[in-house]
């Protein structure tokens, strides 16, 4: 249980550094809008009304999945070191 905890505390640390958030939002950026005009552009160019909570949820999902993927990357590539 402990080394479990001491992984999550490592992963957490990671997803956070500078170089893991300027990429995982660069993703987001690019996925969440891919994802926006496939779910919502009718929507959007018919200019009406757009789910709000899907809009960030289609940018929230991609960021969290790049930054788990490049924590857990570098965890595992520090950890064979």
């Amino acid at each position: 249980m402990l080394e479990s905890a001491a992984l999550m505390r490592t992963l957490f640390q990671i997803a956070c550094s500078g170089k893991v958030v300027k990429n995982s939002l660069l993703i987001a950026v690019v996925v969440g809008s891919v994802l926006n005009l496939v779910n919502q552009g009718e929507a959007i160019l018919a200019g009406v009304g757009v789910s709000w909570a899907h809009v960030a949820m289609n940018y929230l999902v991609p960021y969290c999945v790049a930054s788990y993927s490049a924590a857990k990357n570098e965890a595992t590539s520090r950890r064979n070191q």
